[in-house]
């Protein structure tokens, strides 16, 4: 298989980024074209490199995670960046993605969880590691039944919103389903509606609105 997810790791820790190459290296669509410890030196390996995806660390020794991210996808707007860290606070993910990231994994990730949001986040899709998305899920639910404000998310429905954070992990209707105890066709009419209600057309548009729309301090 051609290597076509051209990745840059960026994190300040060397062991971290021996070990993510080391892990990487096996598969067969993944070539890392460069390792950072810094913004300032990713930024310069992408502009020889030209990388489809960063992993980007949320600690750096020159900027935050958040301001890398704007730095990177400011020069390089088509790149993709995949957050990972250890940081699982709901107002640091918010603001990664607020920053621009199109996915957000904590560190002690499976390694095939990693490699499936590599694979998502390069692919143009949005990812959410599935404990953070529990916690969103939590948060969502006790707003609804609370009346608090949920900003943007106030235009669906209590059951809308419960939706939502199960399409950012990557769920299938049929698992959504499972997961709220309703029918296949049931969360098909939901997501139809919800589409209409955020006017997209597709699932990865509707992921990608709601993690705009996530909170910058949610409480649980």
């Amino acid at each position: 298989m051609k290597r076509s997810i051209r990745t840059i790791i960026l994190d300040d820790h060397e062991l971290v980024r021996k070990g993510l190459r080391a892990l990487l290296d096996q598969e067969s669509d993944v070539l890392i074209v460069g390792e950072a410890g810094t913004c300032a030196q990713a930024l310069a390996i992408a502009r020889r490199l030209h990388p489809q995806l960063v992993l980007l660390d949320m600690k750096l020794p020159d900027v935050s995670g958040i301001e890398a991210c704007r730095r990177l996808l400011a020069e390089m707007p088509q790149l993709r960046i995949l957050v990972l860290t250890s940081y699982a606070e709901e107002a640091t993910v918010a603001a990664a993605i607020r920053g621009g990231a199109h996915g957000y994994v904590l560190k002690d990730v499976k390694p095939d969880d990693l490699i499936r949001a590599i694979r998502t986040v390069a692919g143009g899709r949005c990812y959410l590691d599935p404990r953070i998305t529990q916690q969103t899920f939590r948060w969502i639910r006790t707003s609804a039944s609370s009346g608090g404000n949920i900003q943007g998310l106030s235009q669906l429905s209590p059951q809308e919103r419960l939706i939502m954070p199960l399409l950012a992990q990557g769920r299938t209707n049929k698992e959504i389903a499972t997961q709220l105890g309703l029918s296949d066709k049931t969360i098909k009419n939901y997501l139809a509606n919800i589409y209409d209600k955020l006017g997209v057309n597709r699932r990865t548009e509707a992921v990608a609105w709601y993690m705009k729309e996530l909170p910058l301090s949610p409480s649980i």
